[in-house]
């Protein structure tokens, strides 16, 4: 698989942790200030309609790292990881082959990783984890330690609990993780040798909660009052209401949304976009340096998140639904041969897989990943299955079916109700379409989870009389990939009694 390196380009993927892209200047938003994202998005060619298919921290990174749908990864929740010898099962991770290929792979930030320490396929990395994991002890924690500070736990931050996660860090603005992960971005790009191409993964822990901006950064900010209201829950969004008050009651959030007025929801999203504001900065930082750098290489960029944060819509915050606010994703791309404009295709998180490997010089094949549109009019996929432990959802680019296992199942008409307060599941004028989404939901529900289990399979031997299965003692290969590993266990496999 071993390619040459002249002339491959650098690849940047910078990747904030769960930003909704309503939030961004470039995405529509006049309530912030982010020049440097926006400033991207007008070199660039900036999709309208990404989405994260499965919007959950670990199982999004799990399926972007491999281009595989939840199902298949079997990664559902944030309790679950890739199996150890995932890349023996078929999930070969993106990074790993650009490593393969003759890349550098730098990871900076947070990865959510499980360990949280593994190499996977990076050549080295600086680790920033999830803000809410303080106890990890990652090169931010060392750093911090280097300061005389130390991470913090929500609860211990000023106004956490009455703010419901919206507190203030008294950490100084140059200490700040996503100022830590720019700076070491920075160095990164600074001081790479030219000898190969480099692959450059920019993990920002923020504007994740809890919501945190340092003092100096949320007084610069418009007053609370200023910021949009949030969207009307619904019937049937209140069925969530239940589980998403206890979840954050007794997990490591330990914040109460029994009481969520809409001043609340607006001082959320008041910290949540200073903390954007912190990310907008370190990006025009990041994007300086590559500009300087002294290479003939071109550098592409790509720029996207995670998922999305309800914050205060539909009377909650964070993710794992499908909704819009929790599953739409901002994508740009910017560097040849991306056009500049705007894009309505539908793409999903997972084709940056099958992207980032084409603008590598690498065919690879991956089972839910192509890769994204080069023009504005240009179209690439149809539909994305979605998946988390959760429920389910099929899409296209006008219409969105979920089906929970709360027995909530929606079918929205997202261009007609952008904000989602129309159920038509059960409206006969659209059987005809809800019929069609539930067959190609149940098309795509069974080819992950045939895919999901492919290191089960087998060479068939009904057909093939010299196959050593025939005889005693055969011993099945497994992972199955491991069959096609070595061209000598190959040759081998008909003798009788072999052993591969």
């Amino acid at each position: 698989m071993l390619q040459k390196s002249e002339n491959k380009p650098n690849i940047v993927l910078i990747m904030p942790d769960q930003l909704r892209p309503d939030f961004l200047g470039c995405y529509g938003a006049n309530f912030i200030q982010t020049p440097n994202i926006d400033k991207l998005a007008q070199q660039g060619l900036q999709f309208n309609r990404a989405l994260s298919p499965s919007p959950i921290c670990i199982p999004a990174r799990a399926s972007l790292l491999t281009g595989h749908n939840a199902l298949s990864t079997g990664v559902l929740t944030n309790n679950y990881w890739l199996r150890p010898d995932h890349e023996d099962c078929g999930l070969l991770s993106f990074t790993s082959t650009l490593l393969e290929n003759g890349y550098h792979t730098e990871g900076i930030g947070k990865m959510h990783f499980i360990p949280w320490d593994q190499e996977a396929g990076f050549s080295h990395r600086w680790i920033a984890e999830d803000k809410r994991h303080i106890h990890i002890q990652d090169d931010y924690a060392d750093y911090l330690a280097a300061q005389g500070l130390r991470k913090l736990a929500g609860t211990e931050e000023p106004n956490y609990r009455e703010g419901r996660m919206a507190s203030v860090s008294p950490i100084p603005l140059e200490h700040q993780v996503d100022v830590w992960v720019g700076d070491r971005s920075v160095e990164f790009i600074k001081d790479c040798p030219d000898d190969r191409p480099y692959f450059l993964w920019v993990a920002f822990p923020g504007p994740h909660d809890p919501y945190n901006p340092p003092a100096e950064i949320l007084d610069s900010m418009c007053p609370a009052e200023d910021f949009p209201f949030s969207i009307p829950g619904t019937v049937d969004s209140q069925t969530f209401q239940r589980g998403f008050i206890q979840a954050h009651l007794n997990g490591s959030a330990q914040a109460d949304f029994r009481e969520f007025p809409e001043l609340a929801k607006q001082t959320i999203r008041r910290h949540y976009a200073a903390l954007v504001q912190i990310i907008d900065h370190q990006v025009g930082r990041i994007l300086s340096a590559i500009e300087e750098q002294d290479s003939e290489r071109e550098t592409l960029i790509f720029f996207t998140s995670d998922h999305g944060d309800f914050l205060g819509d539909f009377d909650m915050v964070g993710k794992a639904l499908f909704h819009e606010s929790s599953s739409r994703i901002p994508l740009i791309a910017k560097g040849t041969p991306y056009q500049v404009g705007h894009s309505r295709s539908l793409v999903s998180l997972t084709d940056l897989y099958a992207t980032i490997l084409s603008q590598a010089g690498i065919k690879m094949m991956a089972q839910d990943s192509v890769a994204i549109p080069t023009k504005p009019d240009q179209q690439t996929r149809k539909n994305i299955m979605g998946a988390t432990g959760a429920g389910l959802m099929w899409c296209n680019e006008r219409w969105k079916l979920s089906r929970y296992k709360n027995g909530l199942s929606t079918l929205f008409d997202v261009e007609a109700d952008p904000l989602e307060q129309n159920n038509l599941l059960l409206d006969p004028d659209f059987a005809d379409i809800r019929n069609q989404m539930e067959a190609e939901l149940t098309k795509s529900l069974m080819e992950g989870l045939v895919q999901g289990h492919q290191e089960k399979s087998y060479p068939y031997m009904t057909l093939t009389p010299d196959h050593a299965g025939h005889h005693r003692n055969w011993q099945r290969p497994y992972p199955a990939n491991t069959w096609n590993k070595s061209e000598e266990m190959k040759a081998n496999w008909g003798k009788a009694g072999m052993p591969v």
